[in-house]
């Protein structure tokens, strides 16, 4: 069994100050695969005192070497793709392919897109024509504090180290103690990378501790939190004390628009998109909501596609889907799965309990129900897992009122070959990102949402945005 009680701080990996052993569960064996330290306050003080003493240097850095940096931890980012594969698919249960492929491979695009977005970014530049003696100059915002979930690890640390570091913050990174194996690779990848002492620091701990003292720290200027809404309010109330800038990307509970000229794959497309990374993602089209000429096909579709997906292993390759994270998620979606039959929706692919065939592990059979309405739970709340509701329309205004009528708002999807109808319904859905005809936003498209999915938005320029603030110079000229 691994065992890793360390955090980097200030450029050494250094013994925890107030560390209680955490034991980190293989989802596909129910067994502990690794041993590591929750820190406490005292720990996350070190880690903030390291990059408080950090900024000033940093900021100074000429944007041309902060690129240079972020150039050398895409190459060593790269170098450990395989080591970051593992510790993902072993921790959090990722198949061997999905954590080679999308899992260390969103962080790899991400990384490059900062690269590209910061070497054509305007960091300082005239107010305009009108103007021209006052300048528009974009720096750090200051010290950042870094919260990830488990869910896609390294697409989220790489969201936020990747645009913090080349904006020239300083920062140190909580990541998720489900997943704190692929974060402890990353703090060894950043060290690789020679960065300047204190520029990120790496503190392993729960959300009570670590997570609870980011947040309020007097000298954490901004911190970026990725996860649950719960979670995400609570970190918003402790950081109001010192008022410090807080960016969100919660949960979503995303509506699946498919109309009767949508094509013949949308069934089929919106199913497996559904139960990729095992349901556990935040922009999940997890609510299919089809049009009624079409939806008794719809329904059979779906549950003959959700029946033909596989699980097993994360230790295995194929195309399969694997655990969930561990037996609090599992518990909540049979929990949830079990709302659902009570309040009369039709289950007509999976149900409750594990696969035929896995008797340990925390798998969950894909399911899929039918007849659900807006009001019952599993169309409410997000399930987390390998879970789709589907409802019916008769008209396209029912379709847009059903769609946003959820706290969430993250991402939405129309699948129609009616370009007007596509045009109308991207503006009309009220989230931060709509997905049309199973098209995927271009590189360095803005992630975000609105509503109880949060606030802010991450990757390319719109990432480098949130982490800096405008400042207004004026007598910038000489007379």
């Amino acid at each position: 069994m691994q065992e890793h009680k360390q955090f980097y701080i200030n450029g050494a990996w250094v013994d925890a100050i107030e560390g209680t052993d955490y034991n980190v569960i293989n989802p596909t064996t129910e067994e502990p695969c690794a041993v590591i330290a929750l820190g406490g306050q005292a720990d996350a003080d070190a880690a903030v005192a390291a990059a408080k003493a950090a900024l000033p240097g940093w900021m100074a850095t000429p944007v041309e070497q902060r690129i240079e940096a972020l150039e050398r931890v895409y190459a060593a980012y790269k170098a450990r793709a395989e080591d970051l594969a593992q510790a993902m698919s072993l921790a959090m249960g990722a198949p061997q392919d999905l954590a080679r492929t999308a899992q260390v491979g969103a962080g790899i695009a991400h990384l490059k897109g900062f690269i590209n977005a910061a070497k054509a970014f305007d960091w300082e530049k005239p107010l305009g024509d009108h103007a021209p003696d006052t300048i528009i100059r974009h720096e750090a915002v200051g010290v950042c504090a870094l919260i990830t979930p488990w869910n896609w690890p390294m697409n989220q640390i790489t969201l936020k180290v990747g645009a913090a570091l080349v904006a020239g913050n300083t920062m140190v990174l909580k990541p998720s103690e489900e997943s704190a194996l692929d974060g402890i690779v990353f703090a060894e990848i950043m060290d690789a990378a020679g960065l300047p002492k204190g520029v990120f620091n790496l503190v392993n701990g729960d959300g009570a501790g670590v997570g609870s003292r980011l947040s309020s720290h007097p000298d954490v200027d901004m911190v970026s939190f990725t996860g649950s809404t719960r979670a995400g309010i609570a970190i918003s109330k402790a950081a109001a004390e010192t008022l410090k800038r807080v960016h969100l990307e919660l949960g979503g509970k995303g509506a699946n628009l498919v109309f009767a000229d949508a094509d013949d794959k949308a069934i089929k497309r919106g199913v497996l998109h559904m139960m990729n990374n095992t349901g556990q993602s935040c922009n999940a089209p997890s609510r299919m909501i089809v049009e009624a000429s079409r939806y008794d096909a719809a329904v059979e579709e779906a549950a003959a596609t959700a029946n033909k997906v596989t699980v097993g292993p994360a230790d295995e390759e194929g195309r399969h889907i694997g655990p969930v994270v561990n037996e609090s998620q599992w518990n909540k979606i049979q929990d949830l799965i079990q709302k659902g039959i009570d309040e009369g929706a039709r289950l007509v692919a999976g149900g409750l309990g594990r696969p035929e065939g896995l008797n340990k592990g925390f798998y969950v059979r894909p399911t899929v129900f039918a007849d659900v309405t807006n009001d019952m739970t599993i169309a409410r709340e997000e399930i987390f897992g390998p879970v789709l509701s589907i409802l019916k329309f008769e008209t396209e205004e029912e379709a847009v009122q059903i769609a946003n009528d959820t706290p969430y708002g993250l991402t939405n999807y129309v699948q129609s070959t009616d370009v007007e109808r596509r045009h109308r319904l991207a503006r009309q859905l009220r989230s931060g990102m709509v997905e049309m005809n199973g098209k995927p936003r271009g590189p360095g498209a803005p992630f975000g949402g609105v509503k109880a999915s949060g606030n802010g938005r991450e990757a390319g320029s719109w990432g480098i945005h949130d982490f800096v603030e405008v400042k207004a110079i004026s007598g910038w000229l000489d007379e």
